[in-house]
């Protein structure tokens, strides 16, 4: 499970690299296979969509700091500030 986890978000990266590349040139990575319409992009495409799905679904569980992390508990609308102990 930990090398499936590595590979998903390897191509997680890849496509987040892919998005930042259409948004700020214009181009993008399944232009080097033949296009979106092209089989091996589409491959690409499916695989980088399952990886997030499957990091959706089973992030909690997988990433140490996410699930020992404990919900913050605020008092108000405003930021939350840790409690100090009376002198």
């Amino acid at each position: 499970m930990k090398s499936l986890h590595k590979v998903t978000f390897i191509l997680l990266v890849v496509g987040g690299l892919n998005w930042l590349l259409v948004g700020v040139l214009g181009w993008d990575i399944g232009a080097l296979f033949g296009g979106q319409g092209a089989l091996i992009s589409r491959v690409i495409y499916l695989l980088v969509g399952l990886s997030a799905v499957y990091h959706l679904v089973s992030h909690k569980g997988l990433c140490k700091g996410c699930a020992s992390m404990q919900p913050m508990q605020s008092s108000g609308g405003g930021p939350s500030m840790p409690m100090q102990a009376p002198m």
